[in-house]
């Protein structure tokens, strides 16, 4: 063979050798039988058993403090602030003084107006006098009727000046009695705004200051048109059935429950067509004055009472588009995969309506794996969630 035909030889032979390469590992593949289910043996679950057990059902919701009643200060006569006659941030009560606007011309506007006022009054009495004289001439048929229906006419138009005068004097004394501002009501007064010396007036865009009434407080918070709807049918059968309101707590915004429980204060009138949310108040009691409005809360209620209620955590239930499912291990532990109807949740638990009994065991950790029929290892789970509803 001479040297091109070496050449050709060699590289047929090296192309065989490739090619056998190539296709060894898919001749290896197919020659492997396929892995046998049972190889994989009998997947294991935790499991743990239905609770049943009386449970309080309660709900929270953000929701912000504010007073019972809350006064805008504001100035209902111009002029120079004099003095401020209260401590800011302090108990204040109805009727107290709280910013003095100087007064001065004022009392001069009083002191002029009773002086129209007595001027009036003379010539009122001589406007009657007149007429008196002019009645008396008159029967002596001495005066003409004209005369008499004048000094009568003149007479209504003093009696009228006077009141008109008197009118003013009070207008006078009432803007004389703005001067000094005072507490409309008994509550906490804010800081001021003003500065004595400021100029105010009833024109003033800002309030001279703030005050609140915080014995007792609201608490404000909004929860979804359906619960309110849910909620108010619970509220009218427990009504009917002679059963108190549901105690309300809040949260402060330290974590701690505040000491003293509330009751509800109010509805609001309408459901905001934004959010689709009812306002409402609850009233609370706070002798010390030490929560102030504008603070954060998580408001509390105990909604429901549930007697021996069926739970299981939260964790063992597929949550599917328009069902719930449990997987039930039976004493033969073959999985059944049931649908059960939830109710309320509590704490890390649901309550299940219906589906479940006292005693089935459920799969909690390992559903994923497991389908109808299959034969699983239950091993026990357990959580301090099961011990104790929250």
């Amino acid at each position: 063979m001479n040297k091109a035909g070496r050449f050709i030889y060699f590289a047929l032979l090296m192309r065989s050798v490739l090619l056998c390469c190539a296709i060894a590992p898919f001749l290896s593949g197919c020659s492997k039988k396929g892995p046998d289910e049972s190889s994989f043996g009998t997947p294991e679950v935790l499991v743990t058993e239905v609770l049943q057990q009386d449970v309080l059902v309660v709900r929270e919701w953000i929701g912000s403090l504010d007073g019972s009643v809350n006064a805008d200060i504001r100035a209902r006569v111009s002029g120079y602030l004099v003095s401020q006659n209260y401590k800011e941030g302090t108990l204040v009560h109805q009727g107290d003084l709280l910013f003095q606007i100087d007064p001065s011309t004022y009392e001069a506007a009083v002191e002029q107006a009773k002086s129209a006022v007595a001027q009036s009054e003379a010539n009122q009495l001589q406007s009657e006098q007149t007429e008196k004289r002019e009645t008396q001439l008159f029967g002596q048929k001495v005066e003409s009727q004209q005369n008499l229906d004048n000094a009568i006419q003149a007479n209504a138009a003093a009696k009228a000046e006077v009141k008109a005068q008197q009118a003013a004097l009070r207008q006078a004394q009432l803007n004389l009695d703005f001067t000094k501002i005072r507490a409309p009501v008994t509550g906490i007064a804010g800081i001021a705004n003003p500065g004595i010396g400021d100029l105010v007036g009833p024109s003033d865009a800002q309030p001279l200051m703030t005050m609140s009434t915080v014995d007792p407080i609201k608490a404000y918070f909004r929860i979804s048109e359906q619960d309110y709807l849910k909620y108010a049918r619970r509220a009218e059968e427990a009504r009917a059935a002679g059963e108190s309101p549901p105690p309300v707590e809040i949260v402060l915004a330290d974590g701690s429950v505040y000491g003293h429980q509330g009751k509800f204060s109010a509805v609001d009138r309408d459901v905001d067509q934004q959010t689709g949310t009812i306002r409402l108040a609850v009233l609370f009691s706070n002798p010390a004055n030490i929560l102030r409005p504008g603070g954060f809360v998580r408001v509390r209620v105990t909604v429901r009472k549930l007697p021996a209620a069926l739970l299981v955590p939260q964790r063992a239930v597929n949550e599917l588009q328009t069902s719930n499912e449990v997987a039930v291990v039976g004493g033969d532990d073959k999985v059944q995969i049931r649908s059960v109807k939830v109710g309320d949740r509590v704490g890390s638990l649901w309550v299940i309506e219906d589906g479940l009994k006292p005693g089935d065991r459920i799969i909690v950790e390992g559903m994923q794996k497991v389908r109808d029929g299959q034969t699983v290892k239950p091993m026990p789970w357990t959580s301090s969630t099961l011990t104790k509803a929250q």
